[in-house]
């Protein structure tokens, strides 16, 4: 059955209601890999110990997350064949370590690459302070959908593509994820099969399951919020990237950052066991 582009595009936003405890901070910390980098370096502590608790910027991807909605037969989505392809992070207010949060996800638009190219689904959640009433966070995400083109929507847009980062980088970070990474990155919410399933990933066309995009992303966060700069977790206003390739859990990261002009890097991530990029167009934005 073919992708239902008017149905999906009218459907009211997803509303998503969650009450939230230190407890689940520090586990969405350990699920990116906190916890093996206290290990090395204990300033990484302030992410898994409730004394002196932060939230880690990322910690967005998954407050008031709806869960893996594509795979409801009624959206009509091939969902072995979908892949998470960019993600971004706009942050309005300090992540909190507790709270009540209100989600709203909207589909924005769904881009028809034709039959043999798939289709990119573009949404978007807002999170809500459920008590104060404010934002706290936009989280951006395009899915690329490799089973469901050809439907007759709308021709993707030409955006041109960022200009890679040029010279040697200004800092390489390495961060090692576990064998167990994406079990334990799935108790923050993301429940795909595709994770923790090898029927599954082989059935999507991996060799074995593969971590989480956003697992991914929230590791290469950890350059960015970590020991160097004890206030840099509060100060990230703003982090997206590509995921141009998958991580398999227990390899490890390299993190490459360029500084750029004042409150701005780049960045990119490489498995350095198969020496391939998996994170491109990485950027983040700080406050001065």
């Amino acid at each position: 059955m073919a992708l239902n582009y008017h149905y999906l595009k009218s459907l009211p936003p997803l509303v998503v209601h969650q009450r939230f405890t230190p407890r689940d901070t520090i586990l969405y910390a350990l699920g990116v890999g906190a916890g093996l980098a206290a290990a090395a370096d204990p300033s990484y502590l302030r992410f898994v110990y409730e004394k002196n608790l932060i939230a880690l910027p990322t910690m967005a991807t998954v407050l008031a997350y709806p869960g893996f909605w594509s795979q409801d037969p009624k959206y009509g989505i091939t969902w072995r064949k979908l892949l998470h392809r960019d993600q971004s992070i706009e942050i309005h207010a300090p992540i909190p370590i507790e709270g009540e949060v209100r989600g709203e996800m909207t589909i924005d638009e769904i881009y028809d690459r034709g039959p043999d190219r798939g289709a990119l689904m573009c949404f978007s959640r807002k999170i809500f302070d459920a008590a104060a009433g404010n934002l706290i966070a936009t989280v951006r995400q395009v899915n690329l959908l490799r089973a469901d083109g050809g439907f007759g929507g709308p021709a993707e847009p030409m955006t041109p593509r960022p200009v890679p980062p040029q010279g040697a980088p200004d800092a390489v970070v390495r961060l090692q994820t576990r064998p167990d990474q994406a079990l334990l990155y799935r108790l923050s919410g993301d429940l795909n099969s595709l994770h923790v399933d090898p029927a599954v990933a082989v059935a999507s066309g991996f060799e074995r399951p593969i971590l989480h995009g956003l697992a991914s992303l929230g590791v290469a966060g950890l350059a960015f919020a970590g020991p160097a700069d004890s206030d840099a977790a509060r100060r990230i206003r703003g982090l997206g990237a590509r995921f141009s390739s998958p991580v398999y859990p227990g390899e490890t990261l390299e993190i490459s950052v360029w500084r750029g002009a004042a409150g701005k890097a780049a960045f990119e991530a490489r498995v350095a066991e198969r020496d391939i990029v998996v994170i491109r167009d990485g950027h983040v934005e700080y406050l001065p």
